[in-house]
C-alpha cells in the first residue's frame, strides 16, 4: 500500500467512528451502489466527476477518500481529483470488497 495514495479500509472505519471530517467518495456505477454501500458516502461515477465534482465537492482541502469495488477506479479518480487541485485525496485501498472482507461482513461481496 502507497501511504500517500492510499488508505486502509480499517482507517477509514476509524476515521468515521470519530466523524472525522472528510468527504467519502463512492466513484462506482450506480447500479454496484445500489447492491452495496457504505451509509454516508457521496456517489458520484467515476465517469460524471468532471461534471460534478465542482458543484458537489467545492472544498478543494476537505480531505477526500475515493473508493470503487476493488480500488482501481479509484486511483484514476485519485489522480484525476489531484489534477483538478484536491490536494487531500486518498484512495480506499482494496475498494468496498476489502471493507466487506476487513471490517463489516454484512455488505454483499460481488
Amino acid at each position: 500500500m502507497d501511504a500517500d495514495r492510499e488508505i486502509s479500509p480499517q482507517a477509514v472505519h476509524e476515521a468515521l467512528g470519530r466523524h472525522d471530517d472528510f468527504c467519502l467518495l463512492d466513484v462506482r456505477p450506480a447500479r454496484q451502489c445500489a447492491f452495496c454501500h457504505i451509509d454516508g458516502a457521496l456517489q458520484i461515477p467515476l465517469n460524471e466527476l468532471p461534471e460534478r465534482v465542482a458543484v458537489e465537492l467545492p472544498d478543494k482541502q476537505r480531505p477526500i477518500v475515493v473508493m470503487c469495488h476493488l480500488g482501481i477506479s479509484s486511483l484514476r479518480g485519485l489522480e484525476w481529483l489531484r489534477r483538478q487541485g484536491y490536494e487531500q485525496v486518498k484512495s480506499m485501498a482494496g475498494g468496498i470488497d476489502a471493507w466487506s472482507q476487513q471490517v463489516d461482513e454484512s455488505v454483499p461481496r460481488y
